[in-house]
């Protein structure tokens, strides 16, 4: 609002470190690199909470479901990255496998951790040539690149919330998709049983 109503047309005079021009890749590279360092700040609160600010719930706490800290993240590479080179489809699962806020905790480590560097080295390093070439160095270009890759984090949480419950406990998000299925079942087989027909025959 602040910037539709009250501020200057262009920053490039009074604030040039916020001026940009679409087609400078390195003023690019920067942004994307100040926005990597902001998401990993923001994994690295989450691990501030689970282990130190209050803890969070966790659904398979000793005595059905508990607010916990967590006190010792897996920080592991081989397991926290094991995850992400599974095969997603079948049983494996992929990373949303995951079944304990350990491991939870320890990946949004590894990601703050790697997000933060990656920050560091978009902005201090300029694209590469390949990179130059490959891109198409435009407003549009950047706003397709960016739904890209909403798109792809939408759908990996949509298969956290219907298959994890580990990451959306089924206490606060309602069931997964498996104890939904397993709930309609039943509904179905007592609707049968009242409805006359047999089921312990069955």
């Amino acid at each position: 609002i602040y910037h539709s109503l009250l501020g200057p047309d262009t920053l490039e005079e009074s604030f040039p470190f916020f001026g940009y021009d679409w087609r400078d890749k390195n003023k690019m590279t920067t942004i994307l690199g100040i926005h990597l360092i902001l998401l990993g700040a923001g994994s690295l609160l989450f691990v501030a909470k689970a282990m130190y600010l209050g803890g969070v719930y966790d659904t398979w706490a000793p005595g059905g479901g508990d607010v916990r800290l967590i006190t010792t993240p897996t920080l592991n590479p081989i397991v926290i990255f094991g995850y992400v080179f599974r095969s997603p489809f079948g049983g494996d699962g992929w990373v949303v496998s995951v079944n304990n806020m350990e491991d939870i905790v320890g990946g949004h480590v590894w990601i703050g951790v790697l997000c933060i560097i990656g920050g560091f080295w978009h902005i201090f390093t300029k694209p590469f040539a390949w990179a130059r070439r490959a891109f198409v160095w435009s407003g549009e270009a950047y706003l397709s690149y960016s739904l890209a890759a909403i798109s792809l984090m939408g759908f990996t949480a949509s298969l956290y919330s219907w298959y994890n419950n580990t990451a959306y406990p089924s206490e606060l998000y309602g069931p997964t998709g498996p104890e939904a299925s397993q709930a309609q079942a039943f509904t179905f087989l007592v609707r049968d049983q009242r409805l006359g027909a047999n089921v312990s025959s069955a």
